[in-house]
């Protein structure tokens, strides 16, 4: 792991399901209010045909149907999500990879950086919670991680609050890529996100989805 210093100075409704089963379940209702009318002001001289009678009747149970559908998969996505939340709770003190935020407190931070293979050149670039540039120091290209010691060019700690970093690749002058920065934090909580997803909450109260997180250790200081 290779520790870095600063070199320089800082640079300046409702959800769509519940919207379409409160549509399909109006439609319905409609549906069925207007074929009660219909049978109610049939002209007895010409009354509605057997078959015409029978067609809409099978419109009526195709829509009914489709709502008690909804409604089933309502209850499974309900289900499903309760499912993944057990088991992520066993996240929890685990410590996780993703590209999220972190909260700096003064104590330098473990970076993993992936620079591409062509690259002959790297800036790890250090951003505030406003998304401002604050720092950019220079790494090794064939270095997997870093420890950003949270210091200004005189030495002094950067204010504590959240960061985020990304990684700036350059080969021959010309830049390559420009990629999110990971980092291992400890897992707090797990929630749902109302759309069948998991939100895990890591210190400072940054939440990340479960789905961002590329690899799982063990907290050491547990």
């Amino acid at each position: 792991m290779t520790t870095i210093s600063p070199t320089g100075t800082p640079t300046t409704p409702l959800p769509a399901q519940t919207a379409r089963d409160a549509m399909i379940t109006s439609d319905f209702n409609t549906f069925l209010r207007m074929l009660t009318t219909q049978i109610q002001n049939q002209d007895p001289l010409n009354p509605m045909q057997s078959t015409e009678f029978a067609t809409q009747l099978a419109t009526f149970s195709g829509v009914e149907q489709q709502v008690r559908t909804n409604e089933q998969l309502a209850g499974l996505s309900a289900q499903l999500g309760l499912s993944s939340l057990a088991q992520m709770s066993g996240w929890i003190g685990m410590q996780v990879r993703s590209a999220s935020a972190v909260q700096f407190s003064g104590t330098p931070i473990e970076l993993e950086i992936t620079p591409p293979a062509q690259a002959d050149s790297a800036e790890l670039v250090v951003l505030d919670s406003s998304g401002r540039e604050v720092q950019r120091l220079p790494v090794s290209p064939v270095a997997s991680s870093v420890e950003w010691a949270g210091t200004a060019a005189d030495g002094a700690p950067l204010p504590a609050g959240t960061y985020r970093f990304q990684l700036d690749s350059r080969a021959g002058g010309e830049a390559l890529s420009q990629t999110p920065v990971e980092h291992y934090a400890r897992v707090e909580e797990a929630r749902a996100d109302g759309s069948g997803g998991i939100t895990l909450v890591l210190p400072g109260g940054i939440a990340t989805p479960a789905s961002g997180v590329t690899a799982l250790r063990r907290d050491s200081g547990f």
